[in-house]
Order: C-alpha cells, then structure tokens, then sequence
C-alpha cells in the first residue's frame, strides 16, 4: 500500500475511534505512532513518539496554556463570574431575553480572565441556568445562550486556540491576543441581537424579570472593577511589550491571586482548589497537543497535507471561494472532533495555502477561532453543550440534551453572519494589531 493508502486508512481508523468515544488524545497519538513505525520502522516510531512527547511538556510557549487557565478558576472560586452576571443582570434583567443577555455579556467579560471556552461554559452555567429557569425561561433558550456564550471564552484574550495557533504558525501571541477583542465585541453584539430576534418571534422564551432603578445599575458596575483591572493589567502589558504571553499569563494569574486575597473572597481551600481544577484541565490540553503532534508527524511522512495543499491552491477558482472552502471543511470537522484537535491537525495543512493566497495570518487565526467556535456547541462533538448537559444534571435542572442542542441554531447563525462581516471587513481584526 502506497503512503498516502496508509495514510488515509490512518485516519479512517482515527475516526472509528472517535466514534468509540476513546479519548481524543490518546487516539491520536496511537494512530499516529502505529502508522509512523509502519512507514519507517519500529525503532523510528519510538524516537518520534518520545522526543515529540518531550518536546510539548517542556514547551516555553505552551506554559501560557496553564497559567492562563489557573487564571481562570482563580477569577471562578474568587466570585468574579457571579459579579459579571449581576452586572449585566442589573442592566438586561428587565427585557425579553435579558438574562439570556446578561449571560451572553457576562461569558464575554468572564473569557478575558479564563481563555478556555468549556470553562467559561460550565462556570456560567452554574451562575445563569438557576436563575433563568426561575423567571420561567424556556430551557432552550437558558442553556443554549450559556453553551454559545461559553464560545467567546475562545475568541476573547486570553485565547488556548489562539496561543496554539500562533505556536504551530510562528505568529505574534500578543498580535492574535488584540486581534480577537474586536471580533469579540463584534460577535456578542450578534448573540444580543439572536437573543431579541428569539423572543421577539418567541415572547414566552425569555420572560422580563424585575427592573432595577439607575442607580442600582450604576453600584452594580463595581463588579466590573476586578476583570477591568486584570484584563487591563494584561493587555496594556502585551500591547506596550512591556513583556511577552508567557509573562503576561503569569502577572494575569497573580493579579486575580492578589484581588482575591485582598477582598477576601479566596482562602487556602478555594486556591488548592483551583491548583487541581489547573492540572486536570492543563494535563487534558497537552496531552491533545502531544497526540496532535504525533498524528501530525505520521500524516507529513504520507505527504497528504502537501498533495492537499497543493491540490487547493491549485483550483481554478477565485481566492475567496478557496477560504470559503477551507472554512466549510473546518466547520464540518469540526462537528467531529475537537477544536484543539482540530486546529493541530489542519493548521499545517491550511495555513501554507492560505499564505499563498496573500491573506494576512493574523486575520485567518482569528477566522479559525470563530469556525472552530462553532465546533464546540455543533452535533455529535457539541463539547459546549454536554459541559452545560453535564453541569445541570448535577444541579438537577433537568434539562435534556435534544433542548440544548436546540437553543444553539441562533447563535450558529449569528456566528455565520460574524465570520461573513470579517470576510469582507477584515480590518476589524487588523486595525488593533496594527497599531502594536
């Protein structure tokens, strides 16, 4: 059988694999090793699976990924995300869908102090989806907002899919970091708007809750003041170079540190809390990373992301239906796999085509997030929407899958309509970055 036969029986086993619901990462790598060692050797494939293992867990650029989420279930045991949502309560509670508002907003807020969209998710969850079902919101609606909303955790700075991205591309991190806060800003206008077109057609949906005076909104803004102070912290330093993602992840990660103490709203308990919530969720990434890397190594013995490439650049076809196509592909995988799996798996493939069509890197990492966003709340993979399955099952709310899945169809469609704007109106990713 010739390398490209061995390759894509490679990753017709892969996917069969998925389908078992083996864990991603450790399908990867075992494909990956058992392929390599069939086109090179035994001996070959032991080398490559040791020294690629290696070279991820001792990565520099790949310490952003814990630090950033330690930074993250810091700001979550420290009451940050229960301020976030009182805020946008206080200013959307009293229209239809406005707590389904306030959860988009508060996700937005929450994914600058968090960087990873299943976090953001279940964190909110646990704050919003109580108190939706308890003004009478349709279960579709509650769970469907905080599913699409935990998403922006993976277009807002701090971004896991943007620092992967920029280690496999070379590309700035601090460059990708200000790229996404317009795109962010951008899509969270979007869902707002889904929200209001819902239960304009829908009244039911989203029942108003109680109408708070201005002055009550005005005190509520306090609980902006911490995730203000962090992300300020965090991207002045990136944008002015006053030090690197690496660095800019660490002060995060003791800013929320030094906030929480000093209200008194962490104690030793809640910090070894978050330490373990850091490992298991870091150890999760890297291990993805690492499996990546070694199916990445046996698909560039195959040669097929080259004769891929090739083939794509090649058709005679204008350039922007090229990326329409490259997009179509990463939506589709992306309802089968994971994102970060994702983005390992297809980046080299994509990016060098991409290049040749003379779009600006920075411009498609950001594109990527959004359509790998869209992985994360999409069936059969939908891992946005099982968190959020998963999280009100334990807080016994009884709401089923088929209803989550459901409530995503609106912000799908918003996502849709973001990706189209920044087609044609790329300098909302541009302008920030350029000015770095």
């Amino acid at each position: 059988m010739s390398p490209a036969g061995i390759g894509f029986l490679g990753i017709a086993i892969m996917l069969l694999l998925f389908a078992t619901r083996m864990p991603v990462a450790f399908v990867m790598g075992v494909v990956g090793f058992v392929g390599f060692s069939v086109l090179t050797s035994v001996q070959g494939g032991l080398n490559m699976l040791s020294r690629s293992m290696y070279e991820v867990f001792v990565s520099y650029d790949l310490t952003t990924i814990p630090l950033f989420i330690l930074m993250g279930q810091l700001a979550f045991n420290a009451g940050i995300s229960r301020r976030l949502f009182s805020t946008a309560y206080h200013f959307f509670g009293h229209i239809r869908g406005g707590m389904a508002m306030a959860t988009i907003s508060a996700c937005t807020a929450f994914g600058a102090v968090c960087g990873s969209s299943p976090a953001t998710a279940a964190t909110m969850a646990t704050v919003a989806i109580p108190e939706m079902k308890r003004f009478g919101y349709r279960d579709r609606l509650a769970a469907g907002a905080v599913a699409a909303g935990g998403g922006l955790g993976m277009v807002m700075p701090p971004s896991v899919v943007l620092i992967i991205y920029g280690v496999l591309t070379e590309q700035s991190i601090g460059k990708l970091f200000v790229a996404g806060i317009l795109p962010a800003f951008m899509l969270t206008v979007l869902f707002l708007c889904a929200i209001a077109i819902t239960c304009h057609r829908h009244p039911d949906y989203g029942p108003p809750a109680e109408r708070f005076a201005w002055i009550a909104r005005i005190k509520s803004l306090a609980g902006l003041t911490d995730t203000l102070i962090i992300f300020a912290v965090v991207l002045t330093g990136l944008f002015k170079g006053w030090f690197t993602p690496t660095e800019a992840a660490s002060v995060g990660a003791v800013s929320v540190l030094v906030l929480g103490l000093a209200r008194r709203q962490l104690n030793w308990a809640l910090i070894m809390k978050s330490l373990e919530e850091t490992l298991r969720t870091s150890c999760m990434i890297l291990f993805l990373v690492a499996g990546a890397v070694v199916f990445g190594k046996f698909l560039a013995v195959t040669r097929i992301p080259f004769t891929t490439a090739n083939y794509i650049g090649g058709l005679e076809i204008p350039a922007l239906a090229v990326m329409g196509l490259i997009v179509l592909i990463y939506f589709i995988g992306g309802c089968f796999m994971d994102s970060l799996a994702m983005v390992m798996l297809t980046v080299p493939v994509f990016y060098p085509v991409v290049m040749n069509l003379g779009y600006d890197p920075i411009w498609f990492g950001v594109i990527i997030v959004l359509v790998t966003e869209m992985g994360v709340i999409t069936p059969p993979v939908g891992i946005n929407v099982y968190v959020v399955y998963g999280v009100t099952t334990a807080m016994k709310q009884n709401i089923s899958l088929e209803s989550i899945f459901r409530g995503i169809y609106p912000f799908l469609v918003a996502t849709i309509i973001g990706i189209a704007i920044l087609f044609f109106i790329p300098q909302i990713v541009t302008f920030l970055p350029s000015l770095m």
